[in-house]
C-alpha cells in the first residue's frame, strides 16, 4: 500500500514548530505597560517555554519569576525565576504548593508594579489553592475527566472549588497592573476557560454548575456543594489579556504544508468537540465515501480538522482521545489503499500517556487482528495506546513547548 506516514509526519512536524509560542511571546512584550518592576508568573504545559522568551525580553528588568508547568516540560533554569513540576492531568501535591509560591508572589505586588501573567492549557491542575482537601480535589477532577465533558464545562465547576481560578488569582494580585499573555486551548478562544480564568472574570453562574452536577450524576461532599453558590469576580480593571496562539494557527500551518505536498485542502471544522471514536469513525467512512465516488476531487487531498474531542471513560485501559480518534478510524480504512488518519494533541501528550496520538492506515486493522486487537473492545475497554503500540500506531513527539490544541488529519493519496 501507499505509505503516506511521510507526508502526515511532515503536516504534523510543521504545525507544532509554527505553535512555538516564543515568537507571539515575544512579539506581545514589545508592548508592555512601563513600571517600577516586572514580575512574571508562567503556568501550563507550555509554561517553560513561554516563561523562556518573556525572560529574554525582560533581562535584567525581571525581579522575580515563578514557572509551573508539566512534570518533564521544563528545559533548565531560568533568570530570576523559580521553576516548579506538578501534576497533570490530575494535580497533585506539587501544584499545590507551587501556586502557595504564586500566592505568595501576588500578595508582595504593590501599585507601580506590572506582573507579566503568562497562561497555557494545563493551567487548571497545575495551578491551585482550594479549601478542599488534595484527596478530594484529585477524585473530583478525576471524575470531570472521565465525565465525558468538555473543557469548558470542566472549569465551570473546577473554578468554583478553587481561590485562584476564575479571576481570583488576578484579584489576589490587585493593586499591580496584570498583563495576561494567553495560549489558548479552548474552543472558541474562551478566556474564562482556558486553565480555568485565573486572570479573567467569570462569566458563568452557580445555577449553570449546580446544573452540570445534576446532569452528570457527580457525587460530591457537602462542603464542595456549598462552594458551588460563590460568587467570583465579575470585574478585573487592572488587568489585560490578549490571545497570542491558538489552533487556528495549527490547523492554516497543516494546511500550508499539506499544499507544499500537493495536496487539496479542506478544512472541516476549527471547533472539534465530539466524542472522538465518533469523529474516528465519521473520518474513516468519509474515506471510505471518497473512494467509491467516482465524483470525488482528483488527486490527493487533506481533510483537516482542529479542536479537542472528548471521552467518556468506562474501561480501565490506557489511552487518549487521540489515539481513539486513530483506533476508530482503523475498521473503516481496512482494504484501502493511500488512505491515513491521523490525530495529535499539539502539546506532545495525549492523555495519561506518553504518545502524542496515533495514526493508521488500510492495513491497520489487519495487524491489529494479528496482534490479538479487535477494535471495538479495545475502545471499550479504553485501551487505545496498547493496541496502536503492538502496530508502531503511536505518535511520539515528547513535550513541545506549546498547547494549542489537536490536530487531526484525513489523507487521500
Amino acid at each position: 500500500m501507499t505509505d503516506l506516514r511521510p507526508d502526515a509526519q511532515a503536516m504534523l512536524a510543521r504545525a507544532l514548530e509554527d505553535a512555538k509560542p516564543g515568537p507571539a511571546v515575544r512579539k506581545a512584550m514589545d508592548s508592555l505597560p512601563p513600571a517600577d518592576h516586572y514580575y512574571l508568573i508562567s503556568i501550563g504545559k507550555a509554561g517553560w517555554a513561554m516563561a523562556a522568551a518573556a525572560c529574554d525580553c525582560l533581562g535584567s528588568r525581571l525581579t522575580e519569576g515563578i514557572v509551573i508547568t508539566k512534570y518533564d516540560h521544563s528545559q533548565g533554569p531560568l533568570p530570576a525565576c523559580h521553576i516548579f513540576e506538578a501534576g497533570h492531568p490530575v494535580l497533585d501535591q506539587n501544584s499545590l504548593d507551587a501556586t502557595a509560591e504564586a500566592l505568595a508572589l501576588a500578595d508582595r505586588l504593590g501599585e507601580g508594579d506590572c506582573l507579566i501573567f503568562l497562561i497555557s492549557g494545563g493551567g487548571s491542575a497545575l495551578f491551585e489553592h482550594s479549601d478542599l482537601s488534595l484527596a478530594e480535589l484529585q477524585e473530583i477532577n478525576q471524575a470531570l475527566l472521565a465525565s465525558g465533558m468538555d473543557i469548558v464545562k470542566m472549569n465551570t465547576l473546577r473554578k468554583r472549588f478553587s481561590q485562584v481560578k476564575g479571576g481570583q488569582f488576578a484579584l489576589r494580585a490587585a493593586p499591580a497592573h496584570v498583563n495576561a499573555l494567553v495560549l489558548s486551548d479552548v474552543l472558541g478562544d474562551r478566556l474564562d476557560s482556558i486553565a480555568s480564568g485565573p486572570a479573567y472574570p467569570d462569566h458563568t453562574s452557580k445555577d449553570q454548575a449546580l446544573a452540570l452536577v445534576e446532569d452528570y450524576k457527580l457525587d460530591l461532599s457537602p462542603q464542595a456543594l456549598a462552594m458551588l453558590h460563590k460568587d467570583l469576580p465579575a470585574q478585573l480593571d487592572h488587568v489585560t489579556s490578549k490571545i497570542i496562539g491558538s489552533v487556528g494557527g495549527l490547523i492554516a500551518s497543516a494546511q500550508s504544508e499539506a499544499e507544499r505536498l500537493g495536496y487539496q485542502t479542506i478544512i472541516l471544522s476549527d471547533r472539534v468537540d465530539i466524542e472522538a471514536r465518533d469523529l474516528g469513525q465519521f473520518l474513516g467512512g468519509l474515506a471510505q465515501t471518497q473512494r467509491r465516488l467516482s465524483s470525488r476531487p482528483a488527486g490527493k487531498t487533506a481533510y483537516i480538522l482542529g479542536g479537542e474531542t472528548v471521552v467518556t471513560l468506562k474501561g480501565t485501559g490506557k489511552g487518549g482521545r487521540n489515539q481513539e480518534i486513530a483506533l476508530a478510524a482503523a475498521p473503516y480504512l481496512a482494504g484501502l489503499d493511500s488512505c491515513l488518519v491521523f490525530s495529535a494533541g499539539s502539546d506532545g501528550t495525549d492523555g495519561p500517556t506518553d504518545a502524542a496520538g496515533g495514526w493508521v492506515n488500510g492495513e491497520s486493522l489487519a495487524r491489529l487482528q494479528e496482534a490479538g486487537y479487535e477494535p471495538a473492545q479495545v475502545l471499550k475497554d479504553n485501551d487505545a495506546y496498547h493496541a496502536l503500540a503492538a502496530i508502531g500506531g503511536l505518535i511520539m513527539t515528547g513535550p513541545t513547548g506549546t498547547n494549542v490544541n489537536d490536530l487531526t488529519c484525513l489523507l487521500l493519496g
